[in-house]
């Protein structure tokens, strides 16, 4: 008969499904290459989740940074127009002296000339002569505030007239 003791019940049904023997060191390489593949795959998709999730929070940065520079670009925009509407430049135009031009005169392409030119009326007070406002513009953080950047920062709004009536 056979040299192994006979086993019933769950013993038997273990001893059928894990035998001893050669069959049990060929399974041994197998067992270990799933193992880690698994391992592997499980690695992999870590690394792949995280850099997932840092490109995410460097979007989320980045679109900050879009509205931030978005709502500043708007205000800008707000200022220049505010700047160069008509009220506004007329009564800065007064402030340097400037008045407002007489008649136009023409010259037609054969030399003529076409309307009769009148000179500006004078002004009869003085312009005051302020020396030029200056304006502080906010410098953006980070990299790239460079020197260009910081002499851009203050610049003259307004030329001073050498001598009023000019």
């Amino acid at each position: 008969m056979s040299s192994k003791p006979a086993l019933k019940g769950r013993a038997a049904r273990l001893a059928r499904l894990f035998p001893a023997g050669p069959r049990q060191a060929a399974r041994t390489p197998f067992v270990l290459l799933v193992v880690l593949l698994l391992g592997g795959g499980l690695i992999g998709l870590l690394v792949l989740n995280s850099a997932l999730s840092e490109g995410s929070f460097k979007m989320d940065d980045l679109r900050k940074d879009t509205k931030g520079l978005t709502d500043e670009e708007q205000a800008l925009q707000r200022d220049i127009d505010s700047y160069s509407a008509p009220d506004a430049l007329q009564r800065r135009a007064r402030e340097l002296g400037m008045v407002p031009g007489g008649d136009p005169a023409f010259l037609n392409p054969d030399g003529t000339v076409k309307g009769v030119p009148s000179a500006a009326a004078r002004q009869s007070v003085d312009p005051v002569v302020r020396p030029p406002e200056t304006v502080t513009l906010p410098q953006a953080p980070g990299p790239a505030g460079s020197a260009a950047s910081a002499r851009s920062a203050e610049r003259p709004t307004a030329a001073t007239p050498e001598t009023p009536g000019r």
